[in-house]
């Protein structure tokens, strides 16, 4: 490879995850962390560390210009922005190409244009995917009154600027719009400095349905299957699987082809995920967005692939292009993913941080676990609360949530509240069972039902 050392730009289990992708391929690894995370398995593991500022993010990991410096101060030919905090920053990645160091991700440009929904959902209509009916960008709730009048209702209000659930809004009646306009743009402001709204069709009865691409930059494209990520709470995914079992076949060929339409059309480089909403009653699918990143939920594609996307995306960094043709690529058995978040459930899912002092992760044939933590550990409050990833595979979707049930029935976490029962509990419903689900499931059916 012409790559020989890799700035990693992350923290935790995704950190982690680099890292060891990099000593697989024999490359070096330098971790940027900030102070709270100096004494973290990334930093251990790591050929080097160094730190970037204090805890909070924007004094670390959300600094471009101290990224950068660190990264060239180390001496490192790339940059692998793992997924969160910068990922998904068409200024990091412009910043790496004045400075030469090679971004692991696509092209700036790529990431701009993909980066604004509204641009991404012109680009997606230029490729001939189909897109839910949407209207342009918003800055008034009257204007969103207007589309919802000649779309009907319900209407879903999405910040324009970013993703992720944050400024997602659900209206109704004129009524929730005027009484979620001003909170959906306050949402989107914080998150992306960028108040801007559109409004799109809210399909009910809907799927959340993604394909994994790859791209060697110059026209080469393949897809590694398909993920379901319907089970949400507030847009944010708590459980995922691939293949997605409830796509006829049909479905799964049009969002495959779709998908490599769009990075064709892009001539998309690295690792990318082009996401759908998949009308259960049309029997249609839809383009949401893109995600220029690699993705928390991707260990459930490698799991039914037997590819290494982290290496994959690696050696096209390192101009070795990819690896694979489309024909190459086989899915094999069924793989389910659920977040382990250090959190109370009861109440209201409230953030706990603390010292981990008893950790034992289940193993086991088909059982991988994804994570930085372990006994001793500490939780800051300063970052996101997922502490693991807990991936099951097996021969179909019934054995692999018999296995996840077992499993998270076997992982004991010490110290600090975590969502370990609420996801027993959510894997061994009946619907979930059925693949009875859709993307409002979580909060309309099964969050209820713990009250009983």
């Amino acid at each position: 490879m012409a790559l020989s050392r890799v700035f990693v730009a992350n923290r935790g289990e995704i950190a982690v995850r680099i890292v060891r992708a990099c000593r697989s391929l024999g490359l070096e690894s330098v971790v940027g962390v900030s102070d709270a995370d100096r004494e973290g398995l990334a930093a251990e593991l790591a050929d080097r560390a160094v730190v970037l500022g204090p805890a909070p993010a924007r004094e670390s990991y959300l600094n471009a210009n101290l990224v950068v410096h660190a990264a060239k101060a180390t001496a490192c030919d790339a940059l692998h922005p793992g997924y969160g905090f910068l990922s998904e920053s068409s200024a990091l990645a412009g910043l790496c190409e004045r400075e030469e160091i090679v971004f692991v991700g696509p092209r700036a440009e790529t990431i701009e244009r993909l980066g604004d929904k509204l641009t991404a959902r012109a680009i997606a209509a230029e490729a001939d995917v189909p897109i839910v009916p949407g209207s342009g960008e918003i800055r008034a709730a009257a204007e969103a009154r207007t589309f919802a009048a000649r779309v009907g209702y319900p209407v879903l209000m999405k910040a324009s600027a970013g993703g992720g659930g944050r400024g997602m809004f659900v209206a109704r009646t004129d009524a929730d719009i005027d009484d979620g306009f001003e909170r959906a743009s306050a949402e989107a402001e914080a998150a992306f400095g960028d108040g801007a709204l559109f409004v799109e069709r809210f399909v009910e009865d809907a799927r959340h349905v993604e394909v994994q691409i790859m791209g060697d930059g110059a026209g080469a494209v393949v897809h590694f299957g398909e993920r379901d990520c319907s089970v949400q709470r507030r847009f944010q995914k708590v459980v995922e699987e691939a293949p997605a079992a409830a796509l006829s076949a049909e479905a799964r060929a049009q969002i495959h082809d779709a998908a490599c339409r769009l990075a064709r059309h892009l001539d998309y480089q690295s690792a990318g995920t082009v996401e759908f909403l998949y009308d259960v009653a049309r029997g249609e699918a839809y383009f949401i967005e893109a995600n220029v990143r690699i993705q928390v939920e991707h260990p459930v594609t490698e799991e039914v692939t037997g590819i290494d996307l982290i290496e994959e995306q690696l050696r096209i960094a390192g101009g070795g292009g990819l690896s694979v043709a489309q024909g190459d690529i086989a899915l094999a058995g069924h793989a389910i993913e659920c977040r382990i978040n250090a959190e109370a459930p009861e109440r209201d899912f409230a953030p706990s941080p603390g010292l981990i002092d008893a950790w034992r992760a289940p193993e086991g044939q088909g059982i991988r676990i994804d994570s930085h933590c372990r006994a001793g550990a500490f939780v800051s409050p300063f970052y996101d609360s997922m502490i693991a990833k807990l991936i099951v595979r097996a021969g179909d979707r019934t054995q692999a949530v018999e296995r996840m049930s077992g499993a998270l029935d076997a992982f004991r976490i010490g110290g600090i509240d975590t969502n370990l029962a609420f996801q027993a509990r959510l894997v061994r419903h009946p619907d979930f069972a059925a693949n009875s689900l859709n993307t409002r499931w979580l909060e309309d059916v099964f969050m209820p039902s713990l009250m009983h």
